[in-house]
């Protein structure tokens, strides 16, 4: 019995997919040898834009075209928004959904994706994610603290916590985001840790203290603002505004000043002006984020975004997204150059094409640099090598 998995979407269905490789190979599947054919093929599957659901629908036709002999299981978002129209596919053997609270991955050698969390209880007016996820919920903290000695036992030096809305967590246990990072900050064997996207309302100054005089949690923040429009954020459903998201960033950079800082923006919500994006612009060329994760918005049949007037076109989408990308490119590189010379550590990931061993500095920035193969899975001071 063999298997193969393929995942789409974000780090969440990633380790959600490493946990289904496990559980595979408990049952005695083997993965299978790359150009053959598996006895079992699964396919993790992601709804966050339309163009994902596209991507999904065509992957799922390619495999069954490719394997019409195994047995397919279509799971993740897309499988639970959209079942019957997955069923509909000649050759999906099942439809099926994720049912584990907590799973990491460990693809890589030095950093694995650790789900703590699952759910939102956030209904944005342009989201499916709360639809196929259902309720904010999660794992006792007991229990991640376990996996996560099951991570560091491997020899991982490095976890990202990843969730659906990890700052939510503790809703169906009584405890606190607060109370996990705490824990996990006295788990031997993991030296760093980041902090995967969290809601600015949910990022509390606890939070960024604890983290500031923590020698594990990593000065790397992942903060969404969608819009710097007050407007827009009301018709997003969002929970903040434009002066209490910038008062935050001051306050990660009063605990945290060398921190690296990305931020997510939707371009081209319905009712987006060009006044109102301008302020989103002025925004972020005010709080000056190391980078921007930038999305233009994409309708979804069902959300009440998709419902509403002023929808914006293709063309003034992709503009908009081209002139935030050069603003993110310019942002970028002067945080890159402003830590230039300054002294980092690095967990070394492995080598280039070009033989240089590379890794990530403490605040997120890729280096490049001459060393030796055996440091690969450790983190060494630059200055020293």
């Amino acid at each position: 019995m063999t298997y193969k998995i393929y995942t789409l979407g974000c780090k969440l269905n990633f380790a959600e997919s490493s946990t289904i490789a496990r559980k595979l190979e408990q049952q005695g599947f083997l993965r299978s040898v790359r150009g053959e054919t598996a006895s079992r093929v699964v396919i993790n599957s992601c709804a966050v834009t339309a163009q994902s659901e596209k991507k999904a629908r065509e992957l799922i036709r390619r495999v069954v075209r490719e394997n019409p002999n195994s047995e397919v299981i279509v799971t993740g978002c897309y499988a639970k928004l959209r079942a019957d129209e997955i069923k509909a596919i000649e050759g999906v053997t099942r439809v099926d959904t994720v049912k584990e609270l907590t799973s990491y991955s460990l693809a890589e050698r030095t950093r694995s994706f650790l789900k703590v969390q699952d759910g939102c209880d956030y209904h944005c007016t342009y989201c499916t994610v709360w639809r196929a996820r259902g309720k904010s919920r999660n794992a006792p903290i007991a229990d991640i603290v376990a996996q996560t000695e099951q991570i560091a036992a491997t020899g991982v030096k490095e976890i990202v916590l990843t969730g659906v809305n990890i700052g939510d967590f503790g809703r169906s246990t009584d405890d606190t985001f607060f109370d996990l990072i705490k824990e996990l900050d006295r788990v031997g064997g993991i030296e760093r840790y980041r902090i995967s996207s969290i809601e600015p309302n949910l990022l509390t100054e606890d939070i960024l203290r604890f983290c500031s005089e923590s020698q594990k949690f990593m000065p790397h923040y992942h903060i969404p603002l969608q819009s710097g429009c007050d407007s827009v954020l009301r018709a997003m459903g969002r929970r903040y505004t434009t002066d209490e998201f910038e008062r935050k960033i001051e306050l990660v950079r009063t605990y945290t000043p060398n921190v690296f800082i990305g931020v997510d923006v939707i371009v081209g919500f319905p009712g987006e002006s060009d006044e109102d994006f301008e302020q989103t612009y002025s925004l972020l060329e005010r709080v000056r984020p190391s980078f921007l994760h930038i999305f233009p918005y994409s309708q979804r049949p069902g959300t009440k975004a998709d419902r509403m007037e002023g929808q914006v076109s293709a063309i003034v989408k992709k503009e908009r997204a081209a002139r935030l990308k050069e603003l993110s490119d310019r942002l970028l590189a002067e945080f890159t150059a402003k830590n230039e010379n300054a002294p980092h550590k690095i967990l070394v990931e492995g080598t280039t094409k070009e033989g240089k061993l590379f890794g990530h500095t403490e605040n997120y920035l890729r280096v490049e640099f001459d060393g030796d193969k055996s440091t690969i899975g450790s983190v060494v001071d630059l200055e020293k090598l």
